[in-house]
């Protein structure tokens, strides 16, 4: 017995050696290491057994040619890289793929098209990382632990631009990310071209969080097609956030007359649940915004409403609402205006996602997805599970990534002092948050958050993002009782090369002094809560 876990030890050991040398992440769940190399050059081939991988051997193709310089051509015949979509008899994950890597050949394959794209990830991350383009022979075998891996990225507050979404969304794939949520309308500025209603987005697009003077910035529904087609391709479905009832500020400096109010510190910050037309406005909205994006799943928002709402107290439109709804507070009035608007989304065929503070309004479970953020109200994530609800967690601690992630920066938040260190993105371990066996199946995954009041261009972006990102992405994909961030640091060392090439400008906690923080403009303390 003691020979045999003295094996299992040393199996374990050498099983997460190899993995430390593969250059993957998130690491796969095994890699077994052979001897020899398949080296990667422009005498080599790729070929698939199935016309849906097509595709998938172009964007390969292209990302060799871009990256490495070698000119990969397609050849179905005896290719010496071949994708294999295999038939689907045990109904695994559909992310789930295997590789197979020899000196004369290398197969990827899986019963998905999403799990070979996430094969050729790996196969273009041990390019990337590998000398002289040598791949190590070895048997990968791999599949995630959460279905739910995003990445949310605040344009209201500041506006990026289509490249800069795109490269962000590159990075995504190239770490297996498959959700990309999209906060396009706040208090600062709204983002998205709704054409019934075109001066939400050319007189609520003026300005940003530092600088309300700003000429109308916003996507064009072109330009979103565009970055919803450009998501697809890398499996990536992007899920847009229409703020409601509050964060409505720039929407109602654009059509004011379905302004419920604010207060001095977020003025006009709500719109008005009490008018009738309020409903049918917004739902032309949410109609124009379900076309243009496919995923059936559109964020409405639901948080901080008691920010901007001290004037529902004194509407007459409000208050005749309240007598007869018999709505006993203003908290009843906003869940009446949630039910309101989730209906109207439901009736589009797409579900509903919340952030937590719309756990307490009864919404049906089965069409209704929570996000839980207040790490400081661990109770209302237990509200959600308790109610069956689908929930994704993003707490501020640890996967704020506006905070800070090192003790000497001092330009962006901090929670009590707290703030989000790499190591601690790594370890979350989001099951730990489930008390039973029935809960587990609720946590659908995890997703990092930038909000962007600290954030002044793409250079603070990304370095606030990089490298952070790589620990989100084995946060989210690998299972708990497999990590180990001694071995992703040794990893994470390759990819901080491939960040140097592609020109960020990022954080290195391994030489934290080699890129110092950049001071970006304050617009308030940097301790405040929300």
């Amino acid at each position: 017995m003691r020979l045999l876990y003295s094996l299992l030890i040393l199996f374990i050991y050498l099983n997460a050696f190899a993995q430390a040398q593969s250059g993957i992440i998130p690491v796969p769940r095994k890699f077994v290491k052979g001897n020899g190399y398949f080296t990667l050059n422009n005498q080599q081939t790729i070929g698939y057994n199935n016309s849906q991988l097509k595709a998938l051997a172009y964007y390969f193709q292209n990302e060799l040619l871009s990256q490495k310089g070698i000119t990969l051509q397609q050849k179905n015949a005896q290719a010496t890289i071949l994708l294999m979509l295999k038939p689907d008899k045990k109904k695994t994950d559909s992310s789930a793929y295997q590789i197979s890597i020899k000196p004369g050949q290398i197969i990827v394959s899986g019963n998905h098209p999403n799990g070979i794209f996430y094969g050729l990830i790996s196969i273009l991350q041990l390019a990337l990382t590998s000398k002289n383009n040598q791949i190590p022979v070895a048997e990968i075998s791999d599949a995630p632990a959460y279905g739910w891996r995003g990445l949310m990225l605040d344009e209201s507050r500041h506006f990026f631009g289509k490249e800069k979404v795109k490269s962000i969304l590159n990075w995504m794939a190239f770490y297996k990310l498959n959700t990309f949520h999209w906060h396009l309308t706040d208090e600062p500025a709204w983002r998205l071209e709704i054409k019934q209603y075109p001066d939400l987005s050319l007189i609520g697009g003026i300005g940003d969080y530092l600088n309300a003077g700003l000429p109308a910035q916003f996507y064009t529904q072109a330009d979103v097609r565009e970055i919803v087609d450009y998501a697809a391709e890398r499996f990536i479905k992007v899920i847009p956030e229409i703020d409601m009832p509050g964060h409505a500020t720039a929407a109602n400096k654009a059509y004011p007359e379905y302004s419920g109010g604010g207060s001095a510190g977020h003025p006009e910050f709500t719109f008005n649940p009490g008018l009738e037309k309020t409903y049918a406005y917004l739902s032309n909205i949410l109609k124009e915004t379900s076309v243009l994006f496919p995923a059936g799943l559109i964020h409405l928002g639901g948080d901080e409403v008691s920010y901007g709402n001290e004037k529902w107290s004194s509407n007459p439109d409000i208050l005749k609402l309240r007598e007869r709804e018999k709505l006993k507070d203003n908290a009843a009035v906003e869940h009446y205006f949630m039910k309101r608007m989730a209906d109207s989304l439901y009736q589009l065929n797409a579900r509903a996602i919340f952030w937590d503070e719309m756990a307490d309004a009864d919404l049906p479970k089965e069409k209704t997805i929570m996000y839980w953020w207040r790490q400081e109200k661990p109770a209302q994530l237990r509200t959600a599970l308790t109610k069956g609800y689908q929930t994704v967690l993003c707490p501020r601690l640890p996967l704020y990534f506006d905070f800070v992630q090192d003790s000497t920066h001092q330009y962006g938040r901090k929670w009590n002092k707290l703030y989000n260190p790499i190591e601690q993105v790594y370890q979350f371990d989001a099951l730990a948050f489930a008390q039973n066996e029935q809960e587990k199946p609720l946590i659908l995954g995890i997703q990092a958050n930038i909000w962007t009041e600290t954030v002044d261009g793409n250079q603070r972006l990304d370095y606030l993002l990089f490298p952070r990102i790589a620990a989100l992405a084995e946060a989210a994909w690998t299972p708990q009782k497999t990590k180990d961030f001694k071995a992703f640091n040794t990893i994470l060392t390759q990819h901080l090369e491939l960040y140097s090439k592609a020109g960020l400008y990022y954080y290195n906690p391994l030489k934290p002094l080699q890129n110092p923080e950049i001071p970006v403009k304050r617009k308030k303390p940097l301790n405040y809560k929300d």
